[in-house]
Order: structure tokens, then C-alpha cells, then sequence
């Protein structure tokens, strides 16, 4: 009898250090769609430990789609999907740590869910085969591609090694470029997943080249995560950030509305024992998800139709662009936005005075929007473009 009692008492105790409490913990809203990409490493990396984790996360998180990577074991993922209230699992083989989509059943309708270049001659280039998923979320028709490209290199691409792992995550960059082209050009897709590569390589030695150069239709919207403090990326062990949301332009309207949020969620900070605990019961990557409040009047199509003198020269530009305007006797100003609507630049104007520059050479890559106020009121904008 006293032996049962000590070891009810040790797994008492065992359950309140391995139990976390997530009541601080959250992302997704009732006004907006969001998606999510996890490498959850080999799930599950310890047990029944990692399970109980991972449900309890994926409930206070409470979002729309979750991308999963690297599920090793599909009757534990299973079970663990079953137990989630409203919320329906979709994995087609753990073969090579597989993928999988979680998604929540009362507001996701999918149309259809379907792997891309299966076939062998692709093998080489994706070790796991892209997963898309159609869906419609309210009255939105939109694609998630979920994806776990090869791991590792030395950090050179080497086009011509068809065994270089540069070059291998290069071609499966410009192969989903050309699906999506080819299939997807006038709808809203989300790519993600564990791309196991860098946003900011130089372009020479850049994957991702291709589609950071057509700025018109494609964005990652964690550019500036890429961009930013290491302390806010998704692979603090290395440290280096490898997990990336790519979206579409005709996304990029919702995007730019205030409520839409890109973020890597520190869920470390929310268990005892911190980033080593996390490491050592859940994953090596943390969890980076995209919230975009849909539908909203006010985006990039309002802020190009702008009818007032705006424009700047070069566009696209490399470091400094130069602005030119009506000259007004009132108070004006000019302010610089990025695509999360955070402004990044502001200056007020002389009076009388026609022209301003500005040089963009300590801002990330991307897509920004330049307003030019009169009196406190917005008289004209445009879109720029700053490519190094």
C-alpha cells in the first residue's frame, strides 16, 4: 500500500513539473484568418510529454490552419488531432517526418487537399512533396502550399551540383514559383513551412532570389522578422531564422490592414524552464503564424488609385529615392509605411517646398508606401519599391 502511494505521489509530482499553463498564451481572433507553420521535430519528440504540449498550445493559440512539419508518428498525431475540439487533422504519411494540416472544421471549407511534384525526377529537389491545401475561409477562396525543403549547405549555391543543397532548395523555390504562376495567378495563396534557408543571403548566393525579385506579385511578410533582432527568429539554436510565410498580391491588401499581424510565437516564454524545456519536450523551431483581417475597404488597390501629384524616381530603387509634389503653403508632411502599416519615416515639409528624398538603406527589402499629408489630412500616396 505504501508503495502505491509513493508512486501515485511521484507521478503527481512528475505531472505538475511536465504540466504548462498557456492561460497568457494566444493569436488568433474571431475578425481574422490565420494560418500558422510549425516544425514540431520529429513529433513526438518526448512522448506523451509532447502531445499533451502540443494540444494544449494549438488550443490557446486557437488559429485557423496550422501547417505541420515533421510528424514521425502518425497514430500519436492522430489521437492527438482527435482530441481537439472543432478541429480536423489531415496527414498523408509520416514517410521522411511528413506533413500535415490541422485546421478547424466549422470555419475551413476545404475543397481540396493534394500533394505536387510526387513524381521521382523531383525527389532530389523537394524530400517531401509540397502539400496544397484549397480551401475557402467566409467568402475567400485561398491556397496554402505547405513545404519542408532540404536541410543544410555551406551556404554557396552551386547551380550546376544538382547534389548542392543550395541548389536543390533554389530549384524547389522556382518550381513552386511556376505552379503558382501557372495555376494560382489571380488567387490568394500562402506558402510556408521550413524553408531551412535565409531571407538576407546576397543575391548570388540567395534561394529565394527569383521570387524576391518580382516584388509585383509575391512578398514574404516575415521579411522583417528575417531582417530584425535573432532573438525573434524561428531557429533560436542555430541562430537563424528558416521558417517563412510567402503571400501573394492579391493578398496584399489585407495584409497592409492594422489588425494583420506576422509573428514568431515565443512559446518558450510561456513554459517553465524556458527555451531549453521547450527544446527538450516540444521542438528546435518555434511556431511563426500570420493573421490578415480580410475584406477591409481601406488597402495597397485605395492607396494606388491616389489622384494628388505623388511620385518618386528611381522606383524601384536600391538606397535613396526623391519624392516630388505640389508646393503648398499649408503644413505638410511625409510619412513612409511598410507593409504591417508601421511607420518608418516621417518628416515635415517646408513651406513652398516641392521635393524630398529619402534614403531607405537601413530598412529591410520590400514594398513600402509613401503618404503625403496636408494639414494633418492625406492628400496622396504611392506604392515604392526598394530593392539592394
Amino acid at each position: 500500500m505504501k508503495r502505491i502511494l509513493n508512486t501515485a505521489l511521484l507521478l503527481i509530482i512528475f505531472s505538475s513539473l511536465t504540466a504548462q499553463n498557456f492561460d497568457d498564451l494566444s493569436f488568433g481572433t474571431d475578425s481574422t484568418f490565420e494560418v500558422l507553420t510549425w516544425n514540431i521535430e520529429w513529433f513526438p519528440k518526448n512522448g506523451d510529454i509532447t502531445v499533451n504540449n502540443v494540444k494544449n498550445i494549438i488550443k490557446a493559440l486557437d488559429v485557423d490552419v496550422i501547417a505541420i512539419q515533421e510528424v514521425d508518428d502518425t497514430i500519436k498525431f492522430n489521437k492527438m488531432v482527435d482530441s481537439l475540439e472543432n478541429y480536423v487533422g489531415y496527414l498523408k504519411s509520416s514517410y521522411f517526418a511528413g506533413l500535415a494540416y490541422i485546421y478547424k472544421s466549422d470555419i475551413i471549407q476545404i475543397n481540396s487537399i493534394y500533394e505536387i511534384y510526387t513524381s521521382q525526377p523531383y525527389w532530389k529537389i523537394f524530400p517531401r512533396s509540397p502539400m496544397v491545401m484549397d480551401m475557402s475561409f467566409v467568402d475567400k477562396r485561398i491556397i496554402v502550399i505547405n513545404n519542408h525543403f532540404k536541410c543544410c549547405g555551406d551556404g554557396i549555391l552551386d547551380i550546376d551540383n544538382p547534389d548542392d543543397e543550395e541548389a536543390r532548395r533554389y530549384k524547389a523555390t522556382n518550381l513552386l514559383k511556376q505552379y503558382i504562376d501557372t495555376n494560382f495567378a489571380n488567387e490568394n495563396v500562402i506558402v510556408l513551412g521550413d524553408f531551412n534557408d535565409i531571407l538576407t543571403d546576397k543575391t548570388k548566393n540567395n534561394v529565394f532570389q527569383s521570387i524576391i525579385n518580382d516584388y509585383e506579385n509575391y512578398y514574404f511578410a516575415d521579411f522583417n522578422i528575417a531582417n530584425g533582432n535573432s532573438a525573434g527568429w524561428s531557429y533560436p539554436s542555430w541562430p537563424s531564422h528558416l521558417d517563412h510565410i510567402l503571400i501573394t498580391n492579391d493578398l496584399f491588401d489585407d495584409f497592409k490592414n492594422d489588425a494583420s499581424v506576422i509573428q514568431t510565437i515565443k512559446i518558450e516564454e510561456y513554459i517553465s524552464g524556458g527555451w531549453s524545456a521547450y527544446d527538450k519536450d516540444i521542438s528546435d523551431h518555434r511556431p511563426e503564424g500570420i493573421k490578415l483581417l480580410m475584406n477591409k475597404n481601406v488597402g495597397v488597390n485605395s492607396i494606388n488609385k491616389a489622384k494628388t501629384h505623388l511620385v518618386n524616381y528611381p522606383n524601384p530603387f536600391h538606397s535613396t529615392t526623391k519624392f516630388s509634389f505640389e508646393a503648398s503653403n499649408g503644413l505638410q508632411e511625409i510619412k513612409i509605411i511598410n507593409l504591417q502599416g508601421q511607420t518608418v519615416f516621417s518628416k515635415k515639409i517646408s513651406k513652398g517646398q516641392s521635393s524630398i528624398s529619402w534614403d531607405g538603406q537601413n530598412f529591410p527589402n520590400g514594398i513600402y508606401f509613401a503618404k503625403l499629408l496636408l494639414n494633418n489630412n492625406e492628400i496622396a500616396n504611392t506604392k515604392l519599391i526598394l530593392i539592394k
